[in-house]
């Protein structure tokens, strides 16, 4: 080689040299835009399904894609339609440059883009310009900087998360939801195609608007698929007749007041996990939905499964209509509202006296008018009942009897029993009163649930958690074992609303003051469920009653839960099962602790008619004759006080007509006898 022909080749050289570090120094030197770009807060279920899904900032809906998550033959698709070469490239490909100009050269406009899926990243990243050179050179620029810093998966899955599909949606989650209505890990040929397709022109390409647009599109890709071999021809064909979705679905939003408390205890955690079981979700929202609309009167409802050997919420409905539709507030979470409690505290109370040695099961309490001061409770029925087994008043859910056991429990007893269960009770006043066992004090739907949870596990359950990863925490001691027991026992014999299954479920039911509120809880050898019923607003509603209303739902949700009742444990070695006759004598009969100290006095005693008497009285009065007891007497008959204040020992009452009747007398000592007659 001559000296001046190695003179040039070596200035050349240098000048490639010097070029190539210069075009490396403009690449390295590029400010990347931000690739961390914001995603949607996920709250999933036990099993990692998608429960709810919140949008970010601007409106938009974008999910990061999960490892493994996306169909394989929609990325071949993918690749093979917009970027070939992508595995192999370094950010651009000359070749598809080469291609689309001269294509455009040709027919005078251009007809194929040359982008890689590295240039289109850069560009979403950006929100930039497509057609003009300045822009072009840019996603050039900033596609070269990519590969040199990520590798291809990394440059794919920002492609996966940032590509547009019509309207709001943004990344391949997004789109198989809204379009499809499933995650993107198994798309048939047709629906991977319409996706390879849309985010071209992801406006005059929706399904749900340019039908006919999106179908050509999708057909155009499966033409391409077919002729380099990714499909077959029977494939192509079947994918073409495939329908197009007409419309986008809605996002998940299930147990959405649940997972509204777990993004607002974690705002800054992209994805929560959950312990709730999305089918039995499912199934328990359209029991709600049904129950409410089915009630009428702008009711809501709410409904809380959990399994008490675990304390996990299996599933949570905070009302229904969450939208706000039908004018239910369904905004507002009943499982966490405060409300009045009605009866639903009584298996409480009753399991208290058993530990404090007052009564037994069979003991019997006297069902009688009582005064404690001013404070004068009555039975929801208006009746009275006499003498009674301590049993059949829990079932019947009478107010009396329990009034006198919390009487001498002290009401101060029962508040301390329920904040070891967990509850946040809130009295309307100051101290708690009498009133309380009867449904005085502010209470929830989940702290009722995990009250009764704790009896379903032996008077010791564990707290309730939602959140999957939470330790499993144990509430203190309510009651022991063996009174747990016999409230289970006790609740096992309630009646069940009509064509129920009896005798497989312990539950209670309760109506607020004023028909409020409707409750029934109740809970079988593994689960607990909790129902309300009533006005979000706290409005009477004229007819609710809990055994009428919210009962019937709660023994269909146990049908939803599963097919078979987990059967009740058996009794703690210590149990004391007896009848009353062999009782020992002190719980053969309730006293109050006080009576003892009371000057001893006869009772009083139905002389007349006898026990067991047939009468004849055709339209006539009734005579009764009394010996013993501390006048004035009260008479009742069937349970409806016929006479009051009399001080005769002999009088008569109006006939309680003809057929079976049971008479009782009560005198002002609150001491009863009582007789069964039949009147002819």
């Amino acid at each position: 080689m001559k000296p001046n022909a190695l003179i040039v080749a070596v200035m050349l050289l240098l000048l490639a040299a010097a070029g190539r570090d210069a075009f490396d120094d403009w690449v390295k030197r590029t400010e990347l835009p931000l690739t961390l770009a914001e995603v949607s807060t996920e709250v999933r279920d036990r099993n990692g399904d998608l429960l709810r899904v919140y949008q970010v900032g601007n409106g938009v809906w974008r999910l990061a894609p999960q490892a493994g998550g996306v169909d394989p033959g929609f990325l071949a698709m993918l690749v093979r339609y917009e970027d070939k070469r992508f595995w192999t490239h370094s950010g651009v490909d000359p070749l598809a440059m080469l291609r689309a100009v001269g294509q455009a050269i040709w027919n005078g406009k251009p007809v194929s883009g040359g982008s890689t899926l590295t240039m289109q990243v850069a560009r979403l990243l950006e929100d930039g310009p497509t057609g003009r050179w300045s822009g072009k050179l840019r996603q050039i620029r900033v596609a070269l900087a990519l590969e040199r810093r990520f590798d291809k998966q990394r440059i794919l899955t920002l492609y996966l998360t940032h590509a547009p599909y019509g309207g709001n949606l943004e990344g391949i989650r997004a789109a198989t939801l809204a379009w499809f209505g499933k995650e993107p890990r198994r798309l048939t040929p047709a629906e991977a195609a319409l996706l390879v397709a849309l985010p071209q022109s992801p406006e005059t390409r929706r399904p749900d608007r340019q039908h006919l647009r999106a179908r050509d599109a999708r057909d155009r890709v499966l033409a391409r698929m077919q002729q380099q071999g990714v499909l077959d021809a029977s494939e192509a064909k079947v994918a073409r007749r495939a329908d197009l979705p007409a419309q986008m679905r809605p996002f998940p939003r299930l147990a959405a007041h649940l997972a509204d408390r777990a993004v607002r205890a974690a705002p800054d955690q992209p994805r929560h996990d959950l312990t709730v079981d999305r089918e039995v979700q499912i199934k328990m929202e359209a029991l709600i939905e049904k129950a409410a609309r089915r009630a009428g009167g702008r009711l809501s409802g709410a409904l809380i499964v959990a399994d008490h050997q675990t304390g996990q919420i299996i599933a949570s409905v905070g009302s229904p209509g969450f939208d706000g539709a039908g004018g239910r507030q369904g905004f507002v979470d009943m499982t966490r509202a405060l409300r009045s409690p009605g009866s639903t505290l009584k298996p409480l109370i009753y399991g208290l006296a058993f530990d404090q040695g007052l009564v037994h099961p069979d003991t019997l309490i006297r069902d009688a008018p009582v005064s404690f001061g001013r404070y004068t409770p009555q039975n929801f029925d208006g009746r009275f009942r006499g003498d009674i087994r301590v049993r059949e008043a829990l079932q019947l859910s009478l107010n009396i009897p329990v009034v006198k056991l919390t009487q001498e429990l002290g009401p101060a007893r029962l508040m301390a029993a329920l904040r070891r269960s967990g509850a946040n009770p809130k009295l309307p006043g100051g101290a708690p009163g009498l009133a309380v066992a009867l449904g005085g004090v502010g209470i929830s739907l989940f702290d009722l649930v995990q009250l009764y949870g704790g009896l379903a596990q032996g008077g010791q359950g564990r707290a309730l958690f939602a959140d999957l990863g939470a330790g499993r925490a144990e509430q203190q001691r309510l009651i022991s074992d063996v009174a747990a027991w016999q409230v289970g026992n006790i609740l096992l014999g309630v009646a069940p609303p009509p064509g129920a299954q009896a005798g497989v479920l312990a539950y209670k039911t309760g109506t607020s003051y004023g028909n409020r509120d409707a409750w029934a809880i109740g809970y079988d050898g593994r689960h607990v469920i909790g129902v309300w019923m009533g006005r979000a607003d706290g409005t009477p509603v004229p007819g609710a009653f809990g055994g009428r209303l919210a009962a019937p739902v709660l023994f269909e949700a146990f049908g939803r839960l599963k097919p078979a009742f987990d059967p009740a444990p058996p009794p703690p070695p210590a149990t004391l099962i007896l009848g009353a006759a062999e009782l020992p004598l002190p719980l053969r009969r309730f006293r109050p602790r006080g009576a003892v100290f009371e000057e001893p006095g006869d009772a009083p005693q139905l002389t007349f008619p006898p026990n067991g008497a047939r009468l004849a009285l055709e339209d006539g009065p009734l005579s009764v004759k009394l010996r013993g007891g501390i006048a004035p007497f009260t008479v009742m008959a069937d349970g409806r006080p016929v006479v009051a204040g009399v001080r005769l020992r002999e009088f008569s009452i109006p006939n309680p007509g003809q057929g079976f009747s049971t008479l009782v007398v009560v005198d002002s000592k609150g001491r009863s006898d009582r007789v069964s007659v039949q009147l002819e």
